[in-house]
């Protein structure tokens, strides 16, 4: 791999590094920070969204015609590095709208669709989110039961999607639904629009044990979709749905994600070495010491294989099963390290709000963590998935 950068790619990231300086508020980071307040951070990601619009720095892998830069794989990764190396806000529709929908409406939506909202996602007027999974459906994604049904020029929608990211935010909803139940699985699954304004629709937040409530469960109840909504053909959803979890696991966005683990990792490497317990500083104790020298050969690893990827992507190669392995990897090591933070503090581990050691960053951290071997497919999924289509292991 060449780790080197062309004259061009420095001058994108030198742009972008300054951009970000000016606008992000004085003293980010530092002394300003997001609201705690769910909604309101909410709202103030939205602003930071539009404000990257603004400024010529969203969706910039779009082509130039429907609103981006045309930027390059490297470029995308860059980008991603240096909005986390700045800590700036992590997205709200930039996860769902700009990196799911946009991709998937780019290469499979009809021209009308993508005129109609390609431009409201760049710039996040409209907000969106995922419904995928379902009580019974979640790592076995073709086994959705929500149900579409043709009805003249609509389609009519009832079930219930669970785990859905921000829906109490969105305007709009991709969905995979069952439009045909007896086929295969697979083959009788179609790829929805729908609008979250549509009688029938209802919310429900779940609150988590970190206390917030991202996710939610939806029940649709004789939903009515115009059937120009579908993307791609009727029972054609599944390929359009793989196109869709390829762009939710990419090295590029991996740079950043590592990028904010290593901010993590050296944020804790600071408090163990002024904390002190019996009569010495925590990180001396060398049971410690080895459990965090194991997450910081993790966190370098995890650069590594985003790297490696994007290597593959630039000489040609598909999107694989190597995200399988990348999700896989890191969301075990960042466990492994919220585990070894909680363990460092010790009888401070227990403490919440303005009494914990730092804040109780790393306590939030550890109970957000429980769910990283779950979302964007289940470790169990992705083993079978390397197991099957790296290793050439039976099914």
């Amino acid at each position: 791999m060449d780790f080197s950068y062309s004259p061009a790619e420095t001058e994108f990231r030198t742009a972008l590094r300054s951009w970000l300086a000016d606008a992000l508020p004085t003293g980010w980071g530092e002394t300003v920070f997001e609201p705690k307040d769910e909604d309101e951070r909410a709202r103030f990601r939205l602003d930071w969204e539009r404000k990257l619009h603004a400024g010529g720095w969203s969706g910039i892998n779009w082509p130039r015609a429907y609103g981006g830069r045309g930027a390059t794989l490297v470029e995308r990764a860059i980008f991603a590095e240096e909005m986390a190396r700045a800590r700036a806000p992590e997205g709200l529709n930039i996860i769902v709208g700009h990196n799911l929908v946009g991709t998937t409406l780019l290469r499979h939506g009809t021209e009308a669709q993508k005129q109609r909202f390609l431009p409201k996602i760049i710039s996040s007027e409209e907000v969106w989110c995922q419904g995928f999974s379902e009580p019974n459906a979640g790592s076995d994604l073709a086994s959705v039961r929500t149900r579409a049904e043709r009805r003249g020029d609509k389609f009519i929608v009832n079930g219930q999607k669970i785990w859905t990211s921000f829906a109490q935010y969105a305007d709009w909803c991709i969905a995979l639904v069952r439009t045909d139940p007896e086929v295969r699985k697979h083959a009788g699954l179609s790829f929805l629009l729908i609008n979250m304004k549509t009688p029938g629709i209802t919310i429900r937040p779940l609150r988590q044990i970190s206390g917030e409530s991202e996710f939610n469960e939806m029940f649709f109840d004789d939903v009515q979709v115009p059937a120009e909504n579908i993307v791609g053909e009727v029972n054609g959803g599944w390929a359009i749905a793989m196109t869709t979890l390829a762009f939710e696991r990419g090295p590029e966005d991996a740079l950043g994600r590592q990028m904010r683990f290593k901010q993590e990792l050296d944020e804790l490497l600071t408090t163990l070495a002024s904390l002190k317990r019996d009569g010495g500083h925590v990180i001396d104790d060398p049971i410690i010491r080895q459990k965090l020298a194991k997450s910081i050969t993790e966190v370098e690893i995890m650069r590594l294989n985003a790297l490696r990827s994007i290597s593959r992507y630039l000489n040609g190669e598909d999107r694989g099963p190597d995200v399988s392995l990348m999700k896989l990897f890191w969301s075990h090591a960042a466990q492994r390290l919220y585990d070894t933070a909680l363990e460092a503090l010790g009888p401070l581990a227990p403490l919440w709000g303005s009494a914990a050691t730092a804040g109780g960053r790393f306590q939030l951290s550890w109970l957000q963590s429980k769910a990283f071997t779950i979302y964007s497919g289940s470790s169990e999924i992705q083993r079978n998935i390397i197991g099957e289509r790296m290793l050439g292991l039976p099914r």
